[in-house]
Formats: C-alpha cells, structure tokens, sequence
C-alpha cells in the first residue's frame, strides 16, 4: 500500500490517550516532554492532531476556550507542532487553517516564537504584545513586603474566581478549578481580609513555572513570586508580559534571567479582554 500524502491524512480530536504520543512529538522537536502540561491541557482544552501512518503524530496542537461553554469569548492556541521528519511541507498551516474555521468566529490569542511569528502573520494573526520568559533560581531581597500571602484554601475558590474574571475578562472556571490538583502551589495575598491577588507554582520537568500570575499591583506580584520561590528548590520559570517593566528589573535582579521573547498575538480581536495591568502571568503560555 503506498503511504498516503501529508495532504491527505485526516485531522482529528485528540483525548488523553493521546498524551504519550504528543509528549513524543515535544522530544521529536526538542521541546521537553511536558507529560504534565499536555495532561492538563488535552484534558480542559480541544486537542487537534494528525496521525502518521508509520506511528505517532504528524502535527498537534491545543486551543483553550474562555467564556460561555456554548459561546466562548475566546480562543487560546498552543503546542502547536509539527514532527522534525514533516517539517517545511505545509502541515502546521493546514492544522491551523482547520483550527481556525473550527472555532468560528470565535476570536484567538497565541504565544509566538520568532520562529512561528510568519505563519501565524500569513494567516491573519496580528501582534499586539511581548512576553519575556524569565528562568533562574531566585534569590529574595531586602526588605520583605508588607503584603501578606499564605496557601489558598478551599474557601478561597470563590473569591479567586471573582478576581480572575475580573482581571482576565472571560470565565475560566473549567481551568482554575483545576489547578489545586495541577500546581504544587497555589497562593493567596490579602489586604484588609480581601483577596487583591492569587499565583500558582506547578511542575515543569526540572523547574516551576508561576503562572497564572494575577495581582492588585507590582508589590503583590513581588509578594506572591517571593513565598512561591521560598517554597521551592527548583528553578523558577515565568512568562511576564513585557509592559510590566518594575516587575522584570526586579526579578531580574533576583537571578531570573530572560530567556526567550515571545509575541502575543490574536485573531479577529484587536486586543485581549481584561485589565493587563493586574494580569502579570498567563498559567501557561499554551493557554494563556
């Protein structure tokens, strides 16, 4: 039987049995495997892929929906791959090019390396923002913040969730109630008895990344990427939208080091709902 063209082969939905497969096609890429992020995303986002025929998968990728389950307000695309052995033949456009007529009119937001940025600019995908991705052990300074933090607890689940539809515009429930179980870490900063902030530490093969990252203000970011880091020994990894510029030079001067700028970039919106000045750090920038 001749082996079918690229062209050729069906997209289709893919579920958790296909995690191992996507975990291999990051390693085919050279991406780390993120068995634990595929996991969490296949498992509260739409999954899309192509099967190779010879075994495993041609391409993936994995959009997150915000907002009303029937009418979402938006689209968040990640992981999206194509194996090394059918790079450079139009595979990672025709997946998009069926994300995008799949989710309707459905507006998108993604994460792009410079590698990635032409594609998803050929198909429509306008920049309106950096992130910089920070990585290092992070070491605390003086003096320590006034602003109080400690573990989030079950009663807080309520008031989270106010707080980051407030900041991130559209609901996400069917994510943040998932994060107990995901993240290592899950913190709360008060003031007055009021919840003003929330961040999450989950792990990420040898690090954690801090994210989602949602605060009243720079010095309650400061505060909650402080007592997440003191309860770690790993590495530290965060993605900071880049207008945040207090918070990069400080958790710079703390060992976090800048290790990618990637572009925010969205589809048939002309900028992300919420309020950017308290949305410090997506939880992934797979899922915004």
């Amino acid at each position: 039987m001749p082996t079918p063209s690229l062209a050729a082969l069906p997209i289709r939905r893919l579920t958790l049995r296909d995690l191992t497969a996507c975990a291999d096609l990051s390693e085919d890429r050279g991406w780390p495997r993120e068995e634990h992020k595929w996991g969490f995303l296949l498992a509260s986002g739409k999954g899309y892929g192509i099967d190779d025929p010879d075994g495993g998968l041609v391409s993936a990728c994995v959009v997150t929906e915000y907002g009303p389950q029937d009418r979402p307000g938006l689209g968040a695309v990640g992981m999206v791959l194509v194996a090394e052995r059918h790079a450079r033949q139009g595979v990672g456009r025709r997946l998009m090019r069926h994300l995008i007529s799949a989710m309707g009119t459905t507006p998108l937001t993604l994460h792009a390396t410079p590698y990635g940025r032409p594609l998803y600019e050929e198909l429509g995908f306008k920049v309106i923002g950096r992130a910089e991705m920070l990585l290092g052990h992070f070491t605390p300074g003086e003096p320590a913040s006034k602003v109080v933090t400690r573990p989030a607890t079950a009663e807080d689940l309520t008031s989270i969730l106010r707080l980051d539809e407030e900041v991130f515009g559209l609901g996400r429930t069917h994510i943040l109630t998932r994060l107990p179980a995901f993240a290592d870490q899950l913190r709360v900063a008060e003031r007055d008895g009021r919840l003003i902030g929330y961040a999450a530490a989950w792990p990420n093969m040898e690090t954690h990344v801090v994210g989602p990252l949602i605060a009243h203000d720079t010095e309650t970011a400061q505060a909650l990427l402080t007592s997440l880091a003191a309860h770690t020994d790993r590495p530290l990894r965060t993605d900071i939208d880049v207008r945040h510029e207090e918070l990069l030079a400080w958790a710079k001067e703390r060992g976090l080091a800048a290790t990618a700028d990637n572009a925010v970039m969205t589809y048939g919106i002309a900028e992300l709902p919420g309020d950017w000045t308290r949305r410090f750090a997506p939880l992934t920038v797979a899922a915004g």
